[in-house]
């Protein structure tokens, strides 16, 4: 199975979601009439795309197509263009190295959003590439984070460095990085705790994680990467929000993507937060990661081809 495959089977509930949405809409018209503009509103609002950015969406709808014969398929293509160009307008933050390795990853996120699946997945990616990974457990307050993290650690070939439960996360952080620059490792991935963006002393902690790898390497961490939850819906914004005014996200990787119909959050994080999302997670397993490509997210999402040619997939 390729990529763009593997996108589509992750994107099914919603692509499905707008496809019906589409269909609906067009029931027995040739134009986008206000009461079928009515209907796709509801649609993409629906699959989390947001009143902003779906009414954006809407508003292209009419000026590219206005009241020109009009197929589920000519108003795809339209939306697809579109979502294109929200998702390539937020631009990935380029990690300022200076050339200096370790390349320093936090990964940040509320309880429950697969922040260690993520690592596992982020590690054997870059172990994949030919590169030595290091792996933080950070995460000292979970009993069980230590454990699951060694599991994924295992799976991807990466080292890991810990410490004792309920000790300080910070200070575990500066160990992990001084492992990782000793023996001359690539990637240093610093796991976090779940922490509720609304707990502003909380979100201290991070930021003093942020602080002690700054101390212990200039420039760290050089990427800070949210996992949010795809299954969360409109509240992953305003996750995205607080997290990135606390610590300047770099950008997102969204997990569970397979599954939901809400799969639109990505463009809506998009338009609202400038926000890019760096990765899907489109599975369980650890190979089950796409690097997050707009032109291939967007058609898939409203169920066109890769290519733009041929017959649109069966929704």
């Amino acid at each position: 199975m390729n990529r763009f495959s593997r996108l589509l089977d992750g994107l099914a509930k919603t692509r499905r979601a707008i496809a019906d949405g589409l269909r609906a809409a067009l029931a027995g018209r040739r134009v986008l009439d206000p009461e079928a503009l009515e209907r796709l509103e509801e649609t993409l609002i629906a699959a989390d795309i947001g009143v902003e950015t779906t009414t954006h969406l809407l508003s292209a709808l009419r000026d590219r197509l206005g009241s020109s014969e009009t197929t589920e398929e000519s108003a795809a293509a339209v939306l697809a263009d579109e979502i294109e160009r929200i998702l390539t307008a937020a631009e990935r933050r380029p990690a300022a190295t200076g050339g200096a390795r370790p390349l320093v990853t936090m990964v940040v996120g509320v309880n429950g959003v697969g922040k260690t699946t993520t690592i596992g997945k982020l590690a054997a990616r870059h172990a994949a590439a030919g590169r030595t990974v290091v792996v933080a457990a950070a995460d000292t307050f979970r009993a069980a984070a230590g454990e699951q993290l060694a599991v994924w650690a295992d799976r991807s070939d990466a080292q890991i460095v810990g410490g004792a439960p309920g000790g300080d996360p910070a200070a575990v952080a500066y160990d992990a990085l001084s492992a990782a620059v000793a023996r001359g490792a690539d990637v240093l991935i610093v796991d976090t705790a779940g922490r509720l963006h609304t707990r502003s002393n909380l979100m201290a902690e991070l930021q003093k994680i942020r602080r002690v790898l700054a101390g212990r390497m200039p420039g760290a961490p050089h990427e800070t990467l949210l996992v949010l939850d795809a299954n969360t819906g409109q509240n992953a914004i305003e996750q995205a929000r607080q997290f990135d005014r606390s610590l300047g996200l770099s950008g997102v990787f969204l997990a569970k993507l397979d599954g939901t119909a809400r799969g639109g959050i990505v463009v809506a994080i998009a338009k609202e937060l400038g926000l890019p999302v760096l990765f899907v997670g489109t599975g369980e397993g650890v190979a089950d990661v796409e690097e997050f490509a707009p032109r291939a997210f967007a058609r898939a999402l409203v169920g066109l081809p890769e290519d733009g040619a041929g017959a649109r997939p069966a929704a």
